[in-house]
């Protein structure tokens, strides 16, 4: 490629960048729509402008979201500088951060190489093995460590440990297949277990509710379509990959496992049962996942020193989450996210006579409102009041229509900022941001129909229809 090649892009990004952010600027400087408060506003013109810089890679991402907190101060869309900094104070960033230490310990004590070779030696050289390999993982691993940012952790390190003893190139389809499966679809996996992570926690409580085994039961088919439905569609598109030819990692004799290997499992199992037993103790998740972070530093029981850990982190996943988490409550607590719901939904009571067709123009609305609101918490808490209270209006089944709107965010990713999971993968650099875009564009498609062809039939038939029975 040439350099004139490369300039290209970077110049058309430049020129898209600029236009979004003088649009932003003008959007902020007039009087604001009706409903929507000053803040919001300006709170709005700022999400669009992180948006356009994480999405096109001008600035660093770690850049991008410090000046996403310059901007919510100094354009008035929070109120104080700790409003600004609000998302450096939750847990998710340093549950992140844990989260990413047991990725690193599994890799520097060598487990991960042991398991890579173990993966390799069962597929023989073949892509599509490991591909299976890959996505029989996901839902057999959620069962031991329900959130999709651990396995991910894991996991990545251990399948690029086994691309490159099968001397895979790092920019080959195949390796692009395997990182955008864990990226995109081993979210999936976490989802259909209430205990799963966030999104299904945060939906339940929103709903109103949720036994462990009702959110199964309804949960397990849509997103088993899901998962293998995104599976088929990586397979598809990183086509060429899998006749790819691996190098197949000759026999060797299985060495007993080392003090560091054990001390590692041992810590991830500890922090893993914790995060399974949550029902009883009520620990915030990321207390295991920091308990886990002190055990593999410290000297004598840990596996790695200090500067190993700050040298192998990947920090621009601390200031990407927590600067999106800051967006997100500066859109909630604004006004700005619901004026936006009901912005795109707002006309739907006139559409009473029609239940399918308010359905579908709230799995069209979900989309938009997801991909202007960073974090799956904020998306959650806006857009399933909206679509509960539409329901209600429109004699249909409120959990229903908050769960189709879940699904309808859930599925799909825009940026990597939006999941902790995928800022894992991304700072591993198989992936652009210009593909993780595309491929949420082509699962927001997925979503919709395993929403409306998979999803309403199935809970009609286990006693959860379309229409509210009185």
């Amino acid at each position: 490629m040439t350099p004139r090649q490369v300039k290209k892009p970077a110049q058309s990004a430049f020129v898209v960048m600029a236009a979004t952010i003088l649009a932003s600027l003008l959007f902020m400087s007039i009087e604001p729509p009706t409903g929507l408060s000053v803040a919001g506003q300006r709170v709005l013109g700022v999400a669009v402008i992180a948006i356009g810089l994480w999405g096109t890679e001008l600035l660093p991402m770690g850049v991008t979201s410090m000046l996403t907190v310059v901007l919510l101060m100094f354009s008035r869309g929070v109120e104080t500088l700790g409003d600004a900094l609000v998302g450096f104070a939750q847990p998710v960033p340093y549950f992140l951060i844990a989260v990413l230490t047991i990725g690193l310990a599994v890799q520097k004590c060598g487990l991960a190489e042991r398991i890579a070779r173990f993966f390799l030696r069962q597929c023989r050289g073949r892509p599509r093995a490991l591909y299976a390999h890959l996505l029989l993982a996901f839902p057999l691993l959620t069962l031991l460590l329900p959130s999709a940012t651990v396995r991910t952790g894991i996991l990545v390190h251990v399948y690029e440990q086994a691309l490159s003893l099968s001397q895979v190139p790092k920019e080959s389809a195949l390796s692009k297949a395997i990182m955008m499966a864990l990226n995109s679809i081993n979210r999936l996996a976490s989802t259909a277990i209430l205990t799963g992570g966030i999104t299904p926690v945060v939906a339940a409580a929103l709903i109103g509710g949720m036994s462990w085994s009702r959110w199964l039961v309804m949960m397990l088919i849509p997103y088993l379509a899901l998962l293998l439905i995104g599976a088929g569609l990586i397979f598809v598109i990183y086509k060429k990959g899998f006749a790819l030819h691996m190098a197949e990692v000759p026999n060797s004799v299985s060495q007993p496992l080392t003090g560091a290997e054990i001390r590692t499992i041992v810590i991830t199992l500890a922090a893993s049962f914790l995060w399974l037993s949550d029902s009883f103790h009520h620990l915030d998740p990321a207390i295991p996942a920091i308990l886990a972070w002190m055990c593999l530093l410290a000297p004598g029981i840990g596996v790695m020193s200090w500067r190993e850990f700050e040298s192998g982190l990947g920090w621009n996943n601390f200031f990407v989450i927590a600067a999106s988490m800051s967006l997100a409550s500066a859109l909630i607590n604004s006004g700005a996210g619901s004026w936006l719901a009901q912005l795109i939904v707002g006309r739907l009571p006139v559409l009473s006579d029609s239940p399918l067709l308010v359905v579908v123009v709230l799995l069209l609305a979900a989309p938009p409102v997801r991909l202007l609101i960073p974090n799956i918490t904020g998306f959650l808490s806006i857009s399933i009041p909206v679509a509960m209270a539409i329901a209600m209006l429109t004699s249909l089944n409120p959990v229903v229509c908050g769960l189709l709107v879940m699904i309808a965010g859930d599925a799909v990713l825009y940026y990597p900022a939006q999941s902790a999971s995928s800022l894992v993968v991304y700072e591993r650099g198989h992936l652009s941001a210009a593909e993780i875009f595309w491929f949420g564009c082509l699962m927001t498609i997925v979503a919709i129909i395993v929403a409306l062809f998979v999803a309403l039939p199935y809970w009609n038939f286990i006693g959860e229809p379309l229409a509210r029975t009185v």
